[in-house]
């Protein structure tokens, strides 16, 4: 049995855009923080940063962005979590298929670092510095970004 060859994580060339939500900015606030700071410890130059109001708006920003030329890959963090009526499905389910299409309608890859939350204390641990979504969403997109650029 083969196993998978190490990531690659050398930022150094990977121009990245961060899209987040301020709709529930205290954990939207955090996930951008471990963004920024994974982006850093990879040596990705600054990222751009851009603000949108909810989860349902990052498809469009990011898709500006990836039709701009100017990234290498897009990183949309938000937090939705479940309350007593549907919207919360239609939020979720809006925002990832749209960062799909993007991704798959311009060649850039776009990271889902949605988070997805039954309740607020689940979005509040994945949004911790022990355990942040917003890092490992630009972890994997450093990663992608090397490999499509690998691929030709």
């Amino acid at each position: 049995m083969s196993t998978s060859p190490a990531p690659n994580l050398d930022g150094s060339n990977v121009r990245l855009a961060i899209v987040v939500a301020r709709f529930n900015e205290h954990i939207t606030g955090a996930l951008l923080d471990g963004a920024l700071a994974a982006a850093k410890e990879n040596g990705a130059p600054d990222p751009y940063v851009a603000w949108v109001p909810g989860s349902f708006e990052l498809p469009v920003a990011a898709l500006h962005l990836a039709e701009s030329g100017r990234y290498d890959a897009i990183v949309c963090l938000g937090a939705v979590v479940r309350h007593e009526t549907d919207h919360y499905q239609y939020v979720a389910g809006g925002a990832a298929t749209g960062i799909q299409q993007v991704a798959l309608q311009t060649g850039v890859p776009c990271m889902f670092g949605v988070l997805t939350c039954e309740t607020e204390e689940q979005a509040l641990a994945r949004s911790s510095p022990q355990r942040n979504n917003g890092a490992e969403a630009v972890k994997t997109a450093i990663e992608t970004a090397n490999l499509l650029k690998s691929i030709g």
